[in-house]
């Protein structure tokens, strides 16, 4: 027993000499072996925008860094020849062979990693892509990456939720109907650009993001610019610019697979091929996808594809053109602002309640259904002149197709189809599901077709433009730029009937026996053409950079109607001419290496939007419009450091002579003359304390107000009746986003995993202002404000794993949306208590709960 004690003992000194023995060996091989230090900063070749969180890395070595919030990095090296690999995603790798001596500190000075996309830069001139220290806007810019690890299952404008001054909402919460407000200003004030190219409605201004489906998938960068922005086109940048770059052909050849999954039933499948560039000059990336299954909001299925096609073809070093095809086509249950919840439908049946589906034969039939498809096609011709001149050139159509289909009924289902008894509320009012099986037997038994159907609304286009900018550098300070932007668009609005619901027939004023298929209600044409020219001159010192830009454009408006005239006899309006022009200047002051100054200021004369060009549904002309007027100033300050940046921003925005009209049912409310002003603070900062955790805090206070008493036009419709009235509104909060946002973000990365997280705050949120209830309650007392909604915060969390399946690179993650359940209300409209005079809540949406997406991507 003592031998096995003694034999035991002296192997358990063996072993510990031996770890003794290794550890002084390797403490004296880190001293024998000397090391030095290289450094540099990693940028944009292009934009020359420093890059966060690039990789530097010591070739055939776990011995790396990522660059800090500045692009710089500091690594240790062994002493000798070293292959140094700098890596970024989206840019193409490159190698750099060093030679330090012990103890030297070599800099590599600034390294520009090429982008991995053919034509990127040809597209950031077209686009008007904002610079960091050089172009004097406030603005936020989103990577590929953030989006591909955030969006999941969220809508697109979601992603930018975590940008100041941004309030994205899912609104009903149908597949693609989020909206988006910057400073105050709903989509409909906001320019949306996909690689320079106007999308906003030509007669509304709105965005349906239904129609961008795939975006998403195929988005290689997001800028906001907030406020007039650096555009030089007539767009509708009142609040801001929403600059979208989508991926361009690779240049490397591969493609990815992705399959996502969330926890209420939808399903997505990506597929992502590249061929790469080819010997021939050519290159190919196409991105698809399939998205199906059940919505979070009852009956608010989804059931789309989305697809975008790249193709690069390389002529000779002077000439590249580049096509590019998007599209989504979908169709998707809806439930529209109409159907906000009041307080006891929210308690009763909770945020998932949709009032707008049954059951008809056992199967679900909801009334709102969106169906649309817009693709849009580009050709793009880039042209490089010589060295001091470049032309690029963008032509492009799209042409959509589809609608939204609701109810239409007359007395006494006018507004009532038959409903199952499954809850009473308010007084009586029935909050069941649609018995549409009772409502098949009554329209079945009716001697005068039927009283309740479904129609669909449909809105067709087709749309086509140019859009051209010639670039020349006059020396190596100045640079001039002018070029033209031309548009024309055609709409097609009607509506027909899309189910009888039993019944023979639908009695229509113009069509006393329609049948499925057949139009009625409305058929008309909007007709806009546009066509404008701009210039901008740009001074660029290094130091200094400025600019000075104008823009001048015409619109001519006609609007044709096949319902209310008779062929030949007025179906055709005049062809309205207005005059639009805006002009904008900037400056920035780069004070030292780490801080900047910059201030911009514009004035815009903006045509009124086509709905507001004529009057009662018909080609009557409104011969009171004028131009809508915006003036805007703002200044900032930014710093970044290799730890450490802040952004910060101060603006005034006024908009004058500002045009509205609200309808319901037969009747219009035109408002006239209507002034607000927007001022506020933004701040946005990132820090890097640690090598791999980055942080991120957003801040926006602002204070937008209305000015004045509005003059209103209240028209009937059916007598085109006209009542005048004033709504005073001075003083009163413009409504429908938070006036003060606070935003946290933190990401941290271990070995192959990496976690994120994102805290939004919102205060001071309005509900909508009901201008027709004030008319007939208040008259032009002024109510004040709308009733103020209570403040809320929201956390998301997610989680992803880098690993290898058979070789091939694949990441995994999780989204974990609304991580603590929260209940609040996000848009909400007003009511007025007729003895107080007080505004109170009356309905809204509320907030999702929680819920997850999970997805999974193999690379190849």
């Amino acid at each position: 027993m003592t031998d096995c004690r003694n034999k035991a003992n002296q192997e358990i000194m063996k072993i510990f000499r031996s770890i003794t023995v290794a550890l002084i060996l390797t403490l004296c091989t880190g001293f024998t072996f000397g090391q030095g230090i290289i450094k540099g900063i990693v940028l944009d070749k292009e934009t020359n925008e420093t890059l966060i969180g690039a990789t530097v890395m010591i070739k055939g070595s776990t011995n790396g860094i990522t660059t800090g919030i500045d692009g710089a990095f500091s690594l240790n090296v062994p002493k000798g020849k070293s292959v140094v690999e700098l890596s970024y995603i989206g840019y193409k790798t490159i190698e750099k062979n060093v030679i330090v001596q012990d103890g030297q500190t070599l800099n590599l000075g600034k390294i520009g990693l090429d982008p991995s996309s053919i034509g990127l830069e040809e597209v950031n001139i077209l686009a008007d892509v904002a610079i960091d220290r050089k172009t004097p806007v406030a603005v936020s810019t989103i990577k590929a990456e953030v989006i591909e690890k955030n969006l999941g299952s969220q809508e697109f404008p979601e992603i930018l939720k975590n940008t100041p001054s941004v309030y994205p909402t899912k609104s009903g919460g149908g597949f693609g109907d989020a909206s988006i407000n910057i400073r105050g200003f709903d989509q409909r004030n906001i320019g949306v650009l996909v690689n320079g190219i106007p999308v906003n409605d030509m007669e509304n201004g709105w965005v349906y993001w239904s129609n961008w489906a795939g975006l998403g998938d195929a988005t290689r960068t997001v800028q906001v610019q907030r406020g007039l922005g650096a555009s030089k086109l007539a767009i509708n940048s009142v609040g801001g610019t929403i600059n979208i770059i989508t991926k361009t052909s690779d240049m490397k050849k591969g493609g990815s697979l992705k399959v996502e999954t969330t926890d209420f039933g939808r399903k997505k499948a990506m597929l992502t091929l590249s061929t790469g560039k080819l010997k021939s000059g050519t290159a190919v990336t196409f991105v698809g996808s399939r998205t199906t299954g059940n919505g979070y909001i009852d009956a608010c299925y989804t059931d789309a594809w989305s697809y975008f096609l790249s193709i690069s073809q390389e002529i000779n070093k002077n000439h590249q053109l580049v096509f590019t095809v998007v599209g989504a086509p979908q169709k998707h249950g809806q439930r529209d602002s109409y159907n906000m919840l009041t307080r006891e439908e929210y308690n009763q049946f909770g945020t998932k309640y949709n009032k707008n589906w049954g059951y008809l034969g056992g199967e679900k039939l909801n009334t709102r259904n969106n169906f649309y498809h817009k693709p849009q096609a580009a050709l793009n011709w880039y042209w490089t002149i010589n060295e001091k001149s470049f032309l690029s050139t963008s032509t492009y159509l799209s042409v959509g197709s589809g609608g939204g289909s609701g109810t239409l009924g007359k007395k006494p289902y006018k507004y009532n189809a038959p409903r199952t008894p499954y809850q009473s509320l308010d007084g009586g009012r029935n909050t069941g599901l649609y018995d549409w099986d009772k409502m098949v037997m009554i329209n079945d038994s009716s001697s005068t077709g039927s009283y309740h159907i479904l129609r669909n609304s449909v809105n067709n286009h087709f749309w086509y433009g140019i859009l051209s900018t010639f670039t020349h550098h006059l020396n190596d300070d100045f640079t001039l730029m002018a070029g033209i932007d031309a548009r024309s668009y055609k709409g097609e609005h009607y509506r027909e009937v899309r189910n009888l619901l039993g019944g023979a027939y639908w009695e229509d004023r113009n069509n006393k026996t329609a049948k499925v298929g057949d139009r009625i209600a409305y058929d008309n044409r909007g007709l806009v053409t546009y066509s404008g020219a701009f210039s901008q001159l740009e001074y660029n010192s290094g130091i200094i950079s400025s600019f000075a830009a104008a823009t001048i454009s015409n619109t001519w408006n006609q609007r044709i109607d096949y319902y209310s005239y008779t062929p030949g006899v007025g179906e055709k309006s005049k062809v309205l001419s207005d005059l639009g022009y805006n002009g904008k200047v900037g400056l920035n002051l780069n004070i030292s290496e780490s801080s900047n100054l910059f201030v911009n200021g514009g004035y815009y004369s903006r045509v009124p939007n086509f709905k507001f060009l004529f009057l009662n549904y018909k080609n009557d002309v409104n011969v009171d419009r004028v131009n809508e007027k915006v003036m805007a100033l703002e200044f900032g300050y930014g710093f970044k450091h290799k730890y450490f940046s802040l952004h910060a921003d101060a603006y005034f925005t006024k908009w004058n002579d500002i045009n509205k009209i609200s309808r319901f049912g037969r009747k219009s409310i035109y408002y006239y003359g209507l002034e607000e002003t927007h001022t506020g603070i933004e701040l946005e900062m990132h820090a890097k304390p640690i090598k791999n955790l980055t942080l991120g805090l957003n801040g926006a206070y602002g204070f937008w107000e209305y000015n004045n008493s509005v003059n209103v036009d209240d028209v009937d419709e059916s007598t085109l009746a006209i009542t005048k009235y004033k709504v005073n509104l001075k003083g009163v909060a413009v409504y429908d986003q938070p006036q003060t946002q606070v935003n946290f973000s933190a990401s941290y990365k271990v070995s192959d995993f990496d976690f994120g997280a994102i805290w939004n705050f919102y205060d001071r949120l309005y509900a909508k202002v009901n201008i027709d209830n004030r008319i007939k309650i208040a008259k032009d007392v002024n109510v004040g404000n709308s009733y103020k909604l209570p403040s809320y915060n929201t956390l998301d969390l997610r989680a992803g794993w880098n690993f290898n399946i058979a070789g091939l690179k694949s990441y995994a993650s999780v989204n974990c949306y609304n991580v603590f359940d929260t209940e609040a209300i996000t848009s909400a409209e007003e009511s007025i208590d007729k003895n107080t005079l007080e505004s109170n809540f009356s309905k809204g949406f509320w907030t999702w709960g929680r819920n997850f997406n999970f997805s999974l991507k193999v690379n190849f």
